[in-house]
C-alpha cells in the first residue's frame, strides 16, 4: 500500500474526519479527499461513511486498517534499516513480551552487542499475539515470549519454564484469597488452572492484563498476586514481598520465536545466549520453588 495513502486513511480513522485529519498532516482538507478518494478506487469500495458527524469505517475499511498499519511498520522499519550506519553490516530486531523485557531481552541484547560487533539492534515489546503477528509481518527476527502461536514459517523452541508463585505485600496474606488479592491474566491455561485451585474464590475486583506490569501496583499498594518467580526474587530477599505459604505453584514455559528466514549465523548466536541466561534463571527460579516448598512444610 502506498504510505502516503496509508498514512492519511489511518489519520482520518485516529481523528474521525477528513478536516482533523488534514490538520494534522498538514495538508489541505481536498488533499485528504483526493488521497481518500484514490485509495477506494484502488479498492473498488469505500472505506469511510461520510456524515455531518465525521467519518466512520465501513465493513471494508475496518478490514484495511490492519493492513494500513503493518505497511506502515514496515516501511518504518525498511527506514531504520537504511539509516544504520556505515559501520554496521545488518540488523537484529527482538521482540519482547513486557515481563521479559527488563531482565532477558535487554541483557540478551547486552550480550550481543559484545558477540556481533558488525550488528546493530532494535527492540520491541507486546502481548504474545502481538509479537507473532509482527514476525509473521516480517517486523521482527526473534521473539521472547510466553504461550506462542504455532504458524508456518516460525521456528519455537522452549527456553525455560517459568514458575508463577503467590505473593503478597503483608505477610498475613494466606492462600485464602481476600480483597487484597489481584488477578492478573496470564492466558487461558493459567485461568483453568487457578479456577481450579481456588474453585470458591469469587471474580476480583481488580484484574490486570499484563500482569508483570502490575508488580510495582502491588507493592506500593500492599496487594497480592500471582508473578514469575524470577521477576519477585529480588522482592521477596528484599523482603518488600511474601512468599505466600501454600499457595500452589503455576508452570509458564517461556520461548524463543524465529522467522526461518533470519540468518543462520544471528539464530545460533541469539540462541545460544538466551540459552544461557536460561540456565541462569533455571537455577533462581528453582530456589524460590525451594523456599516456598520450605515454608509451606514441604
Amino acid at each position: 500500500m502506498d504510505t502516503v495513502l496509508a498514512r492519511t486513511f489511518l489519520a482520518v480513522v485516529e481523528t474521525g474526519s477528513f478536516a482533523a485529519a488534514a490538520d494534522r498532516l498538514f495538508v489541505t482538507q481536498s488533499a485528504v479527499s483526493l488521497r481518500v478518494r484514490k485509495l477506494e478506487d484502488l479498492l473498488g469500495r469505500p472505506v469511510f461513511e461520510r456524515s455531518k458527524a465525521g467519518a466512520s469505517l465501513t465493513p471494508a475499511g475496518k478490514q484495511v486498517e490492519r493492513f494500513a498499519i503493518a505497511s506502515l511498520r514496515i516501511w518504518e522499519e525498511a527506514r531504520h534499516l537504511v539509516a544504520v550506519p556505515e559501520d554496521f553490516e545488518r540488523t537484529l530486531i527482538i521482540g519482547a513480551a513486557p515481563s521479559l523485557l527488563p531482565r532477558l531481552a535487554l541483557r540478551l541484547v547486552s550480550r550481543l552487542e559484545q558477540r556481533l560487533p558488525r550488528t546493530a539492534f532494535r527492540v520491541e515489546t507486546g502481548r504474545p499475539e502481538q509479537l507473532i503477528q509482527m514476525l509473521l509481518e516480517g517486523v521482527l527476527d526473534l521473539a521472547v515470549t510466553y504461550k506462542p502461536e504455532l504458524r508456518p514459517g516460525l521456528e519455537v523452541e522452549e527456553l525455560f519454564e517459568d514458575e508463577l508463585v503467590l505473593v503478597a505485600a503483608d505477610d498475613d496474606f494466606t492462600v485464602v484469597l481476600d480483597a487484597r488479592y489481584l488477578y492478573m491474566d496470564w492466558g487461558p491455561e493459567f485461568a483453568a488452572h487457578h479456577a481450579t485451585a481456588f474453585p470458591d474464590h469469587p471474580l476480583p475486583r481488580t484484574t490486570f492484563a499484563i500482569g508483570a506490569l502490575a508488580l510495582d501496583y502491588a507493592i506500593r499498594n500492599r496487594r497480592a498476586g500471582y508473578f514469575p518467580a524470577r521477576v519477585v526474587r529480588e522482592h521477596v530477599e528484599a523482603g518488600e514481598l511474601h512468599l505466600v505459604a501454600d499457595a500452589p505453584a503455576f508452570a509458564y514455559p517461556c520461548y524463543a520465536v524465529t522467522h526461518t528466514g533470519l540468518d543462520a549465523d544471528l539464530r545460533a548466536a541469539a540462541l545460544g545466549e538466551l540459552g544461557r541466561l536460561a540456565r541462569v534463571w533455571d537455577t533462581l527460579t528453582d530456589r524460590m520453588l525451594d523456599d516456598l516448598d520450605e515454608i509451606s512444610g514441604g
